[in-house]
């Protein structure tokens, strides 16, 4: 039987996907020193990653291009997509449970969810728990504002489902900002604590960085674990209660990968040095040429130099922080000589652009299967532009971190729970 996931603030299923497994990434992705074993078919430059115990059972976003690209791709992988997914914001569906005129899954082992981080990025305007924005991506009215109703608190919501649904596990995620704004991280470890009346044990929460584990791009997040209690077995709920945590009951993976530009590396032996945009890179052809349309597709927004994104990539190294932007906030992966450009060579040849949509999908480790740009056909409802594509991809978990998440949940899965609960 597969363990049963509900899927919150889904966007394009980067969480989803990795939970599942059975895509496709670059072998140079992985360190297969430490995890050869997360391989089910070696296709040379690429690899088909095993699959999981794990299956999506509910997902949930607002943004219509997350719906465009969810649907397809889950339906493409066996799912009821079209039931599974809803459009809906989760404060409706909450409300519409309330009342008697909804029902979320039953048996569910595990709750996700990326809240919206807007109000947490330091790219942003940082207004936090008392964001001006509403959970349906308008403006706020003063009660929403001071109610929990405002973009900046929709995690109560995700505590709700939680506590509606009641699983053995939950995964929270949300920027590394958040964990630096005064007591804002406390507040929400404190809320998830409080969930069924001291209900869950929260572990410490932890920085993830994406790079550690072989994604190439520097992608730090706040992860909070949550489990519940009723089915910790007891020596296990000790250890945690004691903070000695050992590898076995572990939730957090450990990194895989370094940074080989550090001076101390000392201990990094059997890691692997970051991937790079190259390995990212290495087979896709120029935007005029190649079939894909994702990879046709990219911003055409003028060099603007001082401003957010107006930046070439070094190829050699990873990415900067892909982003859920459009239009002039998209790096550059080649810029003229004249904006500073380094690649002189690729110029003799090729133009100054910014990256496409797959590339920042392949930076973001989704598999080319999943279709980012597609034209409306009869009787299609789902089609997505660009500029849609561009915000679900820098708005995801990539699907490879989430991997790493599941692959750790399962192996400590049997050394955690009472049986047969």
């Amino acid at each position: 039987m597969k363990k049963r996931l509900v899927s919150l603030f889904s966007g394009a299923g980067g969480m989803d996907l990795g939970f599942e497994g059975n895509f496709e990434t670059m072998k140079e992705y992985l360190n297969l020193d430490k995890n050869h074993h997360w391989i089910e078919k070696d296709m040379g430059k690429k690899v088909l990653l095993k699959e999981t115990p794990f299956t999506t059972v509910f997902a949930n976003d607002i943004l219509k291009p997350a719906a465009a690209a969810w649907i397809p791709f889950f339906r493409d992988r066996g799912h009821d997509s079209e039931k599974i997914f809803h459009s809906d914001s989760i404060i409706d569906i909450v409300k519409k449970y309330r009342e008697g005129q909804f029902r979320f899954p039953s048996n569910v082992d595990i709750v996700t969810g990326g809240f919206p981080c807007q109000d947490f990025s330091v790219a942003g305007n940082r207004q936090g728990l008392k964001s001006t924005k509403s959970h349906d991506g308008g403006l706020a009215s003063e009660t929403t504002i001071a109610s929990a109703e405002n973009r900046g608190q929709l995690y109560m919501w995700l505590k709700e489902v939680i506590e509606i649904t009641k699983p053995k596990v939950f995964y929270a995620e949300n920027v590394k900002g958040l964990s630096s704004m005064s007591d804002v991280k406390r507040i929400i470890e404190n809320d998830f604590k409080s969930i069924d009346g001291d209900g869950y044990f929260v572990l410490p929460t932890q920085i993830l960085n994406a790079a550690d584990y072989g994604i190439p791009q520097k992608r730090e997040r706040v992860i909070f674990i949550g489990f519940n209690k009723k089915y910790l077995k007891k020596e296990v709920l000790e250890l945690f209660v004691k903070n000695d945590i050992n590898d076995n009951i572990n939730p957090y993976p450990l990194a895989t990968h370094f940074n080989p530009l550090l001076k101390n590396n000392f201990g990094k032996q059997l890691l692997k040095p970051y991937s790079t945009c190259e390995n990212a890179f290495y087979d896709l052809q120029e935007p005029n040429i190649d079939s894909d349309l994702a990879q046709q597709t990219y911003s055409k927004a003028k060099f603007c130099k001082g401003y957010q994104g107006n930046i070439e990539i070094k190829l050699n190294h990873i990415a900067p922080v892909i982003r859920a932007e459009h239009h002039g906030n998209i790096e550059f992966r080649r810029l003229s000589q004249e904006n500073g450009g380094k690649y002189l060579k690729e110029l003799e040849l090729m133009e100054e652009r910014r990256l496409t949509v797959r590339e920042c999908a392949r930076l973001q480790t989704f598999p080319d299967n999943y279709v980012f740009v597609r034209k409306r056909k009869k009787n299609e409802p789902y089609s997505l532009s660009g500029s849609g594509a561009y915000k679900i991809i820098g708005n995801a978990v990539p699907p490879l971190l989430s991997y790493a998440l599941a692959k750790q949940l399962e192996n400590i899965w049997d050394n955690i729970f009472i049986d047969n609960i």
